[in-house]
């Protein structure tokens, strides 16, 4: 199978597995800091032993300059989105903080541009566009977006989240080896935040905790295969899944989800056809 295909697959994977995330999240009533220091804490624990099975010992051990990267991967992709979300998320709306941290294909395309010098096509572009739209359609309902001063810190989380990408991706380490170092460094720099805020422990961060630990090893195999940019296409509907379990449990299907998925479902299937390269210019 193509190094492509692989690629595109994973990220498929990836989108309904963080599907699952926004439920466990929801049902936490924990203090969102203790929660996201808990569940990177299970997910480094759930990770290490299958890494040093793996080729993680000897990858670290012959290229033991990048853990420094590993460190910033944590800093940004943990620590500091998870700081951000969590305030954030308190002084801004659900539904605002849906939207918001769903655009961070926009950062992937900035950032993958410049700093990793991949192509972005115009076909691309259109696609995340008409999925972004869809996403806007079903979370809102026809409603209007109220802007509150959390959205500032919203809007930092998926910086943080591509900038941790940008540098995962420059990396030599298997996935299964970022992800490991990755939760590790996050836990112990989440560590003294919580303890600060005061430590509340919830059973679902062990849920949680898996859904990341897997999640992180398919998303880095992923953009190890495929371009960082349609890696985060792809999955940007991954909010969908979570939506559907809604409508089946009895939720109400309105015109603005029908239009919403048409659109999600075709913006998918365009981004998924795009190939993976590098500008040349």
């Amino acid at each position: 199978m193509r190094t492509e295909t692989v690629g595109t697959l994973l990220a498929a994977c990836g989108a309904l597995l963080y599907g699952i995330e926004p439920v466990i999240i929801n049902a936490n009533s924990s203090s969102p800091l203790s929660f996201a220091m808990f569940s990177t804490m299970f997910a480094s624990f759930m990770l290490w032993p299958v890494a040093l099975a793996g080729p993680s010992a000897e990858e670290i051990r012959s290229h033991p300059e990048h853990m420094k990267s590993a460190f910033f991967v944590g800093f940004f992709g943990t620590a500091l989105a998870y700081i951000a979300y969590s305030y954030g998320a308190r002084m801004s709306t659900a539904i605002n903080a849906a939207l918001i941290t769903r655009s961070e294909v926009l950062f992937s395309f900035l950032l993958s541009w410049v700093l990793l010098r991949e192509r972005i096509t115009a076909r691309l572009i259109i696609c995340s566009a008409a999925i972004l739209a869809g996403l806007a359609s079903v979370i809102t309902q026809g409603r209007g977006i109220e802007p509150r001063v959390g959205d500032l810190l919203l809007l930092l989380v998926p910086l943080f989240w591509q900038s941790a990408h940008v540098i995962a991706k420059r990396m030599p380490y298997s996935a299964i080896t970022i992800a490991t170092l990755r939760n590790s460094y996050g836990f112990l720099m989440l560590l003294p935040v919580a303890l600060l805020r005061g430590v509340d422990f919830s059973y679902l961060s062990i849920a949680e905790g898996a859904v990341i630990a897997l999640g992180q090893v398919i998303w880095y195999a992923s953009i190890k295969r495929i371009n960082l940019s349609k890696a985060t296409a792809i999955i940007t509907p991954a909010p969908i899944v979570a939506i559907i379990a809604g409508l089946l449990l009895g939720q109400e299907f309105t015109i603005y989800h029908a239009f919403g998925f048409l659109l999600i479902s075709v913006g998918t299937m365009g981004a998924v056809k795009v190939e993976s390269e590098l500008r040349t210019g």
